[in-house]
């Protein structure tokens, strides 16, 4: 079987973005619940589709602002998209997916957690995370734990990562320190660039194995000696943000791989909340009921 774990704040995003407004009939915006849920079912009809979970970010703040005071917020969301989420994640219940709603960790560091937890699992042949955030590169594991880009149709495996950062996934959230991840608020630090980050890391794995001085350095990279002092310089705030860019493994999964399959949606909830949003096209388009 396969397990496909599903960023469901990364798909109502996409949705608010790429639908059209579309208002229930006591006013509410709900175009991305709408998109959401069309985008969920089209996902279930997928013969190789069977075990599923949907996380989201119930609240768009973590443990990791109160260590950096820059890291992402929910400040300059659209207050008609916030007004959302309470309604996705009823919506995806409804369908008869597990649903892990997130306050002090995020989305990414569930399914983060459930990958590497099931990797191994008996039975499981293959972990499939729905969603194009780099983050999650850093549990990617050889054709068993890959990365699905739904919009661009697209699946990264370990091989892909190394392509497409030039490390391994172990690597990800020191690349990420280094390097910044403005979608999350990392600034990363002065000089270091994708071309020289991945050219160090990949021969030295981690920040802290990079030597201090730069003539120490085993591998011969364009302007070494800037790059060493910047890091002397920044090491504080490089391992700072390289714990940003880790995902948390040690979130509080309570389902096991059999609370996942996918036995239909709930009819009378779903159908409740198709009435009560104006979804009427979507209430009998879910094929399998329970």
């Amino acid at each position: 079987m396969k397990v496909h774990l599903v960023d469901g704040t990364y798909e109502l995003f996409r949705a608010f973005f790429a639908m059209p407004s579309i208002s229930a009939p006591d006013g509410r915006e709900v175009g991305a619940v709408r998109g959401l849920v069309q985008t969920l079912v089209s996902l279930l009809r997928q013969p190789d589709v069977s075990h599923v979970a949907v996380a989201f970010d119930s609240e768009i703040l973590s443990f990791r602002n109160q260590l950096f005071d820059g890291y992402k917020t929910g400040e300059g969301t659209p207050p008609e998209l916030l007004t959302q989420f309470p309604l996705a994640e009823r919506a995806a219940a409804a369908l008869g997916l597990v649903v892990w709603p997130m306050t002090e960790f995020e989305a990414d560091d569930a399914l983060g957690a459930a990958a590497v937890r099931w990797q191994d699992e008996p039975g499981v042949e293959q972990i499939v995370l729905c969603s194009p955030d780099k983050d999650l590169s850093q549990v990617i594991r050889g054709d068993r734990v890959v990365a699905l880009d739904r919009r661009r149709e697209t699946i990264m495996n370990e091989a892909g990562v190394r392509e497409k950062f030039g490390v391994s996934p172990a690597s990800i959230p020191d690349y990420l320190g280094l390097v910044g991840d403005s979608a999350d608020g990392i600034p990363g630090i002065p000089r270091w660039g994708a071309k020289s980050t991945a050219q160090v890391l990949d021969h030295y794995g981690h920040i802290e194995a990079i030597p201090a001085d730069a003539s120490d350095w085993a591998i011969n990279v364009r302007g070494a000696k800037s790059l060493a002092a910047s890091l002397a310089d920044n090491m504080e705030a490089a391992l700072l943000y390289r714990h940003l860019a880790t995902l948390r493994l040690d979130v509080p999964i309570a389902e096991i791989v059999p609370d996942l399959e996918w036995q239909g949606a709930h009819q009378d909830p779903y159908q409740h909340l198709c009435d009560e949003l104006g979804f009427g096209r979507l209430r009998e388009g879910v094929g399998k009921w329970r």
